[in-house]
């Protein structure tokens, strides 16, 4: 495993160490350092634990003909130490490749995740989820597909890479049922409900735009 990228240049910052802990599939640095306060003093020496994982992307899929949004159920053993139901509700998303721009990364994800891949895309926006931990950046898209059939229960059937052992269920929700879901809080992975807000306000445009060949 290479050793993580530098830190980026940064006026009034003072790297005093900088310790790589673990060299696994993410790297861990331990880095001791001063900046330059708001009113231009120095400011004690931190010591912060610096996780990183890089560039990623997500995208919501949504249909605008049938006004509706693919979204998928996976297991993260992460979400339980939080507390919070494991089965997230998310969107498809992950860690680009090396050399991979992150429009790449989501029609990859999408194609892998949910089985469809998005003829149009549009960028939502970039985001740093857990600033005070770690340097994941992630992109995020919204990409118009055509949304397969379902039950009663919105239940789409399964997807994910047998390779990386992955096990996904697809839903299809309506779009007010989603970003309803959203505003009230049902919805608590961040990518998810922020795409969904974002939603809330393009759905009108994406509708009459999208609907378009």
């Amino acid at each position: 495993m290479p050793a993580p990228a530098q830190l980026h240049p940064c006026p009034g910052l003072d790297i005093l160490t900088d310790q790589t802990v673990w060299r696994g599939r993410f790297p861990l640095q331990v880095v001791r350092f001063r900046h330059r306060r708001f009113d231009g003093s120095p400011s004690r020496i931190h010591t912060w634990e610096l996780w990183r994982r890089g560039r990623a992307a997500a995208l919501l899929p949504y249909d605008p003909v049938a006004d509706a949004v693919v979204l998928i159920e996976q297991f993260r053993l992460p979400a339980l130490a939080a507390g919070v139901d494991p089965v997230m509700i998310e969107v498809p998303a992950g860690l680009c490749d090396p050399g991979e721009r992150p429009e790449q990364t989501v029609l990859r994800e999408a194609e892998e995740e949910i089985g469809l891949v998005p003829d149009r895309i549009e960028r939502i926006g970039d985001f740093v989820l857990s600033p005070g931990a770690c340097d994941e950046r992630v992109a995020v898209f919204a990409g118009r597909i055509a949304a397969p059939p379902a039950d009663a229960e919105g239940l789409a059937g399964h997807a994910g890479l047998a390779t990386e052992g992955e096990d996904i269920r697809l839903r299809v929700w309506p779009a007010a049922r989603a970003i309803e879901t959203a505003f009230a809080g049902g919805i608590t992975n961040a990518v998810t409900a922020i795409a969904l807000f974002w939603l809330a306000a393009s759905r009108a445009r994406l509708r009459e735009d999208w609907a378009m060949p």
